[in-house]
């Protein structure tokens, strides 16, 4: 008996040789799903204050928590000398079984961080040495491979502008980055997959195109999210509780005794009031983009309009019960699912425009 042969046409029949678009596709969007999976646990993390409880970064031997109370005494101790236990936490009377709450989610959002990185990386290595990455793809592969990264090392940055001087949260201009580049990176994962996924129909197929269109699409979309990182990174959702007033106000006060440019960037009331009304130039753009997909792509369509107007429910649920955990937390895991259906979308005009040329 052939062995070889025997081999071949076993269970252990060799993976083909060669590019292989759908398998890489199919993993790009496992790690977007990890992506938005820690865009909720980041979300949560903010809401329940657990951000700052750990106050260095060990990649290696952070990956473990803490065990046993002598090691848990000392995080504690270590937290104890932040301005937020200084000048919040401790004056609320914290305990060390509060701070092992808000520990355990710090701690699972960079636990996630590091598992999301094997999960694109080690992948990766693989599929590039057994040659399975189509020609032009693995600058985009690599490229995001470092957005990766890069969202590590905003992640700790926005963690440290939190534990200086009189800071009793991160810098808001931190956490917008920190956002946005999750929200890039989840865009580039899909973008990437379905590019990937017209080579698997066609082996001549050329990337979508990112047009004028899809441009003022994005910035429109990307303005909406800045803002609300923002009002999350303020509190400014605590500004008001009523809607479609502000405290009564269609125009709330806000303090431009600092100049506009000021009032802009730090007021809560100003950039909750923003945050509300562009919202509504974010879904004239994403109602454009699904009427001009509807007859190509009906799915898609159909998903835009339904992420959006979930997104919109679940902000004005987050504003009328006073910024309830899990209704501000579903806000934010739908946000994720808003920029990955608009990546569809804008796909999908890419390469219209991509044929018709």
């Amino acid at each position: 008996m052939n062995t070889t042969n025997s081999i071949q046409t076993g269970l252990f029949k060799p993976i083909q040789a060669g590019p292989r678009p759908l398998a890489l596709a199919n993993w790009l969007l496992v790690v977007g799903a990890l992506v938005v999976l820690i865009v909720m646990v980041g979300g949560i993390t903010r809401l329940t204050e657990s951000g700052l409880s750990i106050t260095q970064w060990n990649p290696v031997t952070g990956v473990l928590p803490p065990v046993g109370e002598v090691e848990w005494q000392a995080e504690f101790t270590k937290y104890q000398a932040t301005p937020e236990f200084i000048y919040e936490a401790g004056p609320a009377g914290m305990t060390l079984a509060d701070f092992k709450f808000i520990f355990f989610w710090e701690w699972f959002h960079r636990l996630l961080g590091r598992v999301i990185g094997m999960v694109f990386a080690l992948p990766l290595a693989w599929f590039w040495i057994k040659g399975a990455i189509p020609k032009g793809y693995k600058p985009r592969l690599l490229a995001l491979l470092a957005l990766g990264g890069l969202q590590g090392t905003f992640g700790w940055l926005m963690v440290r502008s939190g534990l200086q001087g009189t800071m009793t949260d991160v810098s808001h201009f931190w956490l917008s980055v920190h956002l946005l580049t999750a929200f890039f990176t989840l865009s580039g994962l899909v973008w990437t997959a379905l590019d990937l996924r017209m080579l698997t129909r066609d082996a001549s197929a050329q990337p979508a195109r990112f047009t004028f269109f899809s441009f003022a699409v994005a910035f429109i979309l990307t303005l909406q999210l800045l803002l609300g990182a923002w009002v999350a990174g303020l509190n400014a959702g605590h500004a008001a509780y009523d809607w479609p007033l502000m405290n009564g106000h269609l125009l709330p006060e806000f303090d431009l005794s600092l100049g506009w440019g000021r009032a802009l960037t730090h007021d809560p009331f100003l950039l909750h009031f923003l945050h509300r009304w562009w919202a509504w130039m974010a879904v004239i753009a994403l109602i454009m983009l699904a009427r001009r997909i509807r007859q190509h792509e009906r799915k898609a369509s159909i998903v835009i309009h339904s992420t959006f107007g979930t997104q919109i429910i679940l902000g004005i649920a987050t504003v009328m019960t006073g910024v309830a955990l899990w209704v501000a937390v579903a806000h934010q895991i739908v946000g994720a699912l808003v920029v990955a259906s608009t990546a569809w979308g804008l796909h999908i005009v890419g390469r219209l425009q991509r044929s018709s040329t």
